[in-house]
């Protein structure tokens, strides 16, 4: 199991903590679209560093077309010198439409559609490939000398997706490089929806579990002011109703009800005393921090690949290590 380190501040600070992730033996860097940019934030990363592996942990692809996060995706691939995954992700309808005013669809097939137009465009650059894309959602029929980038000699970055359900998974499984699970999640979701989904996926694509990778991002309740979080933060995402059924697979559905109306009044401080300790524990590694390592393992050993911890937890580099040695 490998670890990522989480880059979730100011652009202004990410070449430092990449820096500092790079020497402290972490795997990868990830960055999520919140507050900030994903890729101004890597960028600045992969000019900090050397080794690592950088990752958008997500880019929301709905707020984006094609051809801009083609250009965007390959340019970043150049600077970090083939360093890159492209991690997208489809957020919620709300999110789409009102937030970032594009238009809303089906995720499964925008998805889908979303990944196949991408590696057009990159095969246009790379290959000398006419571009001459048509799906029902995007069309990229021009490409001139002009505005297509050189063959990038790194080639194209990897694709993975970010899944909650098993339609996301399973599509993940099918036409990506590998998924990333949302911290909403726990060991027996996983193990007994997203990765079966995630192979009915790799059988239809004709490949292996060996050529996939699996990333999740979990929650480190070690003290009360990461405790404290974690509540706040499942309560957060338990409010919203396309995460219910990793709740109802634990008999907790009316829990996501309950805290859909404390979201919909605005009543947030309210919802993280409803994840009580049964919740919390199923969620998040509720351990001493010396045994950090040890329930990480336990908890997730044969299921995922890479693990990041939830911010503002930062793992240090004895505790890479420790996770890194098996």
């Amino acid at each position: 199991m490998r670890v990522n380190g989480l880059l979730s501040g100011s652009p202004a600070d990410a070449g430092a903590l990449a820096k500092s992730y790079e020497q402290a033996g972490a795997a990868g860097l990830l960055t999520t679209e919140t507050q900030h940019d994903p890729f101004m934030t890597l960028s600045v990363a992969a000019q900090a560093t050397d080794r690592i592996e950088l990752q958008t942990a997500i880019a929301v692809a709905f707020a984006r077309n094609p051809m801009s996060l083609a250009y965007t995706a390959n340019d970043l691939q150049l600077i970090s010198r083939g360093r890159l995954t492209l991690g997208l992700g489809s957020q919620i309808r709300a999110h789409i439409t009102r937030r970032f005013n594009m238009p809303w669809s089906d995720p499964i097939p925008r998805m889908r559609e979303m990944v196949a137009a991408l590696r057009a465009i990159w095969r246009a650059w790379n290959e000398d490939e006419r571009l001459n894309f048509r799906g029902d959602y995007y069309q990229h029929t021009l490409m001139t000398p002009f505005f297509s980038p050189a063959p990038n000699p790194f080639g194209p970055p990897r694709i993975v997706l970010a899944a909650v359900g098993e339609r996301m998974a399973e599509l993940a499984g099918e036409v990506a490089d590998g998924i990333q699970l949302h911290p909403f999640t726990t060991a027996r979701y996983i193990r007994e929806v997203s990765l079966p989904a995630v192979e009915r996926g790799l059988t239809r694509s004709g490949r292996r579990r060996s050529d996939f990778q699996v990333g999740l991002t979990v929650f480190a309740a070690i003290d009360e002011p990461t405790e404290r979080l974690a509540r706040q933060q499942l309560s957060f995402y338990g409010s919203t109703p396309a995460y219910r059924d990793v709740l109802a697979l634990h008999g907790w559905g009316e829990l996501q009800s309950e805290l859909n109306s404390l979201s919909r009044t605005g009543a947030w401080n309210d919802m993280a005393a409803l994840i009580d300790d049964d919740v919390l524990d199923a969620f998040a590694l509720s351990c001493d921090p010396g045994d950090l390592a040890r329930e990480l393992r336990t908890r997730y050993h044969g299921l995922v690949d890479r693990v990041a911890f939830y911010a503002p937890f930062a793992p240090d580099g004895n505790l890479i290590a420790a996770i890194q040695s098996r």
